[in-house]
């Protein structure tokens, strides 16, 4: 278990954050400048309070023709968003977003925001680590024929 990863471990990609009260026009720019695909809401506090993301966008404010740029983002955000802390096993991040059918996942390190967590990088760690075990099992397989093999 000691060798398990945490998710401060993984390339992290720095959380775009605004507050609740901004424009979805405005979220939408910023998302777009950023090239990101979800954007974390804080409250005047700078807490954490929602999450903004592409598919929030799409069935809550296009599919319901909503006026961007009247509307403030916690009208269509997703509320209280799961997250986890920095310390937090990748592994167990990525059971996380899949059990909630979700991409995007807060890093939270001492009640701040730290990151946010792309599906995708959580997977490209998973997948790399089984390559890695893979390849020391083939090894370890191909010293013991080698073993085996010199000894007759």
């Amino acid at each position: 278990m000691g060798s398990e990863r945490t998710v401060k471990r993984l390339r992290l990609s720095k959380a775009l954050t605004m507050l609740e009260s901004t424009t979805v026009l405005e979220a939408c720019r910023r998302m777009a400048a950023r090239r990101v695909d979800a954007a974390l809401l804080t409250d005047s506090n700078a807490l954490l309070c929602g999450i903004l993301t592409d598919k929030d966008i799409a069935t809550r404010v296009i599919a319901r023709e909503v006026r961007m740029d009247e509307t403030p983002v916690w009208k269509v955000m997703t509320r209280h968003p799961v997250f986890v802390l920095s310390d937090t096993l990748a592994v167990e991040a990525l059971q996380k977003m899949v059990q909630g059918k979700f991409r995007h996942l807060p890093v939270v390190e001492n009640g701040e925001v730290m990151a946010m967590l792309d599906i995708a990088k959580c997977l490209y760690d998973a997948i790399a680590r089984m390559e890695r075990v893979s390849e020391k099992g083939k090894a370890v397989i191909d010293g013991t024929d080698k073993y085996h093999s010199g000894s007759t």
